[in-house]
């Protein structure tokens, strides 16, 4: 049976390629998009989601969410995903529209609805999913699980202790994390191992109209340096949900910052139950990299 996901994304170039394994994995059924603030603006994010959509011909709806986080002043990383957020290719004009109703809002009224119990995907800020928690706690109780790209058991990438979707919007990873959900968590522990090789990347352009236009992406992805290969940190939540054979998991205490002068987002991951606190999600430590190039070279060949 095919799992039904809800994806929270910001678009961005890696953003891109989870959202088509989530569109043409076979166990998937990708019920709604929502898009945050965060690797580009509200603006550009939805924009891109609805570019993405209509270039693969899908008619997922698509609802637009917060602009900015919970308590703080945005900050993005168009430095990393270019000024538009999918920089290299010009996509064809369209005029698909967003939903009336706002991204929690509309997570809401599929959770209500559904028959069978729904996965969230959040690859980028939590802005949307604390929303969703804050107005709707009721809706819990039809979220099968959460898989988030996001924190890390180590080190940041955007400030010296805090991944950047957790540095972007540290008190509503907090809220997510305290909320009781069955969480899973694919942070920089993996993501900074799930690389493409260059090799593979060249060989996008011959596979399909997918592999060229990722190819294109690539090109402007980190200001086009593609000699040591991309790390594709979102699409890992995407392949845990698809492949979880493929991650080493570990059952932990986790929390996120939101004090710190210099730590706020940082996730304090609880490896060796030090603080005796009971654990609320399964962090990824581990992946299998060959296993995982594997998988995204046979997804990209099966996308239109």
């Amino acid at each position: 049976m095919e799992l039904p996901i809800i994806l929270d994304t910001d678009p961005g170039i890696d953003d891109a390629v989870a959202l088509a394994a989530a569109l043409f994995s076979p166990q998937l059924d990708l019920r709604l998009v929502t898009t945050v603030a965060g690797n580009v603006s509200l603006e550009k994010t939805t924009r891109n989601a609805l570019q993405l959509l209509h270039f693969w011909q899908s008619d997922v709806p698509v609802a637009q969410g917060a602009a900015t986080s919970l308590l703080r002043p945005l900050r993005d990383a168009v430095s990393v995903h270019g000024k538009s957020g999918l920089d290299g290719y010009d996509f064809i004009a369209h005029q698909r529209q967003v939903l009336t109703t706002p991204a929690f809002q509309a997570m809401r009224d599929l959770l209500m609805t559904s028959p069978e119990p729904v996965t969230l995907v959040a690859i980028g800020p939590l802005t949307n999913i604390a929303l969703l928690l804050t107005h709707y706690p009721e809706c819990a109780f039809n979220i099968r699980q959460l898989v988030l790209m996001g924190g890390s058991a180590g080190r940041g990438n955007f400030t010296p202790s805090a991944e950047f979707n957790m540095a972007i919007d540290p008190d509503a990873a907090a809220c997510v994390f305290r909320s009781g959900l069955d969480i899973v968590m694919c942070g920089l522990d993996v993501t900074h191992k799930a690389v493409l090789t260059p090799e593979f990347i060249r060989t996008l352009p011959a596979l399909n109209a997918s592999g060229r236009m990722l190819h294109a992406l690539f090109s402007h992805y980190r200001g086009g340096s593609m000699s040591t290969g991309l790390r594709m940190h979102d699409l890992c939540a995407i392949a845990y949900l698809v492949k979880p054979e493929l991650f080493t998991l570990q059952h932990c205490f986790v929390a996120v910052e939101t004090q710190g002068e210099y730590t706020a987002g940082a996730t304090v991951v609880d490896l060796d139950h030090r603080l005796g606190k009971p654990a609320n999600a399964r962090v990824a430590m581990d992946i299998d990299v060959e296993g995982f190039r594997e998988w995204v070279a046979q997804m990209v060949k099966d996308c239109p």
